[in-house]
């Protein structure tokens, strides 16, 4: 079976880029060119390609050289298996280069200087904005560390945006629109609030000039998109009758908003279904806490039970309604509804999504990561909750299921994804399957705060969250 390249693409039983992927140009810049970038920026720009060749994507992925050399072979071709009740496989070209930084580091940089490239775009995760827990750039980063020292050959994505506008200015160039896609609150006014504060440190005059002048819109980005498998490469290579090295999957809803900004010649967003607004903010929380959140208790509470996704875990009665009842008992009465949302609407469209059999997205990596997503999905509702007095019980669910999950792949002596995966394990090592684990893991404070940690009703709800997680571990044992 040939390999999906523009020279097998007219042979490729697909849906087909309707227009010439050679022909378009790179105009975005995107970090992290992952999985669901592919599934969910990339899409939107292969749609925009069609009508405005100008804004084809060049991938920097920052560690990884997998992207390149799984697409470089298929000249940045890759499939999206859009997986409901009817699926689809479309073929993107929106992709046009993928470069590795540590290799290509002035490769990067002449690319983020070109006056060509207008948009700068990004999925490093949560903690690829090297922010400390007051959200501001962490000085003590070693990756922050390394690139004040060295700003012209970062490892941070912070690094590279700050030297790509320094560059900008020296040629007389606007900056670029930067846009970050990950799920950080208030995501545009923090990035660039790091930018600025990095570049202070080295150019007062250049961190000025960013501040004067570089757009950083907040968005809120949504589409489920599982990690690809052998058994995805082997499906999509039976339907569309040619091999790709790297295809993605997703869901078929997706959603990107993005905050308004002044961007004159740049691309129509709204043609190609981007939803812009002056109030990210809610509509950003309503998908963090309603979607991640719960997605977050699904995952740890449904590894505890024995599952192994997503739609697996809703098939448990139990564990359905009781996220089900997270989601409209009390997360709901905490939201402002964006304009035209209807928000218990809302939750039962994601039920559905989460059920979808198509999908299968494993629990073991939505529960990646949980020291930073737990504060910004769980804690952020538990602390509103607090303060008006709302019953938490349920919202102290999937923080005791996090600290068994800790517990469990200690003593299993499991790798642990995690930026904190050392201090966790050591963590989960002195724990003693009791009750008392519970007061010993709050003192955390890189994840959770005094004000949390110390409040009676939040170590009484945890507390009884965690003696029937043990009571079921007895009950199963």
């Amino acid at each position: 079976m040939k390999r999906l390249s523009l020279d097998t693409l007219s042979a490729v039983t697909a849906e087909r880029p309707p227009y010439d992927p050679a022909k378009v140009e790179v105009g975005v810049v995107h970090f992290g060119p992952g999985a669901f970038h592919r599934a969910h920026q990339a899409a939107y720009l292969d749609a925009l390609a069609a009508i405005d060749p100008r804004w084809g994507i060049c991938g920097v992925s920052l560690h990884s050289a997998g992207v390149r050399d799984a697409l470089k072979p298929q000249d940045g071709l890759y499939t999206l298996a859009v997986l409901d009740e009817e699926i689809r496989y479309q073929v993107l070209g929106s992709m046009r280069e993928v470069l590795v930084a540590g290799d290509s580091i002035e490769a990067v940089f002449e690319r983020l200087v070109r006056p060509s490239v207008g948009i700068v775009t990004s999925t490093v995760t949560e903690k690829g904005y090297c922010l400390a827990p007051d959200w501001t750039l962490d000085f003590s980063h070693a990756d922050i560390v390394h690139d004040l020292a060295n700003p012209t050959a970062p490892k941070s994505f912070i690094g590279y945006v700050a030297e790509g506008l320094r560059r900008r200015k020296a040629a007389g160039l606007k900056p670029f629109v930067l846009i970050p896609c990950d799920n950080l609150p208030k995501n545009g006014e923090r990035l660039k609030a790091a930018v600025i504060a990095f570049a202070a440190r080295i150019d007062a005059g250049v961190s000025d000039w960013i501040a004067a002048n570089l757009q950083c819109p907040c968005t809120m980005v949504d589409s489920i998109t599982p990690a690809t498998d052998d058994a995805l490469r082997a499906r999509v290579a039976e339907a569309i009758g040619a091999e790709d090295a790297w295809p993605i999957q997703r869901e078929a809803f997706t959603q990107w908003v993005v905050e308004n900004h002044d961007h004159p010649g740049g691309p129509d967003w709204v043609a190609v279904g981007v939803t812009l607004t002056d109030n990210v903010p809610a509509f950003e929380r309503a998908k963090l806490r309603l979607l991640n959140g719960p997605h977050s208790t699904l995952a740890y509470v449904g590894l505890h039970r024995g599952y192994e996704s997503v739609s697996q875990a809703m098939g448990d009665p139990q564990l359905a309604g009781f996220v089900r009842d997270l989601m409209l008992k009390d997360v709901v009465p905490l939201l402002e509804a964006p304009a035209g949302m209807d928000l218990p609407a809302y939750c039962e469209a994601i039920l559905k999504r989460f059920r979808n059999p198509a999908i299968k997205h494993l629990l073991s990596q939505i529960a990646w990561d949980g020291s930073q997503k737990l504060p910004i999905r769980i804690l952020s509702s538990l602390s509103e909750a607090l303060t008006r007095g709302n019953d938490v019980s349920r919202l102290c669910v999937p923080l005791a299921a996090w600290m068994r999950f800790i517990r469990a792949k200690a003593v299993r002596q499991d790798a642990i994804t995690d930026p904190l995966a050392a201090e966790l394990l050591a963590l989960g090592g002195r724990l003693k399957d009791e009750v008392a684990d519970v007061r010993t893991v709050l003192q955390l404070r890189s994840v959770f705060p005094d004000g949390i940690a110390n409040d009676p009703r939040v170590i009484a709800g945890i507390e009884a969250a965690y003696a029937d997680l043990l009571k079921a571990e007895a009950v199963a044992a």
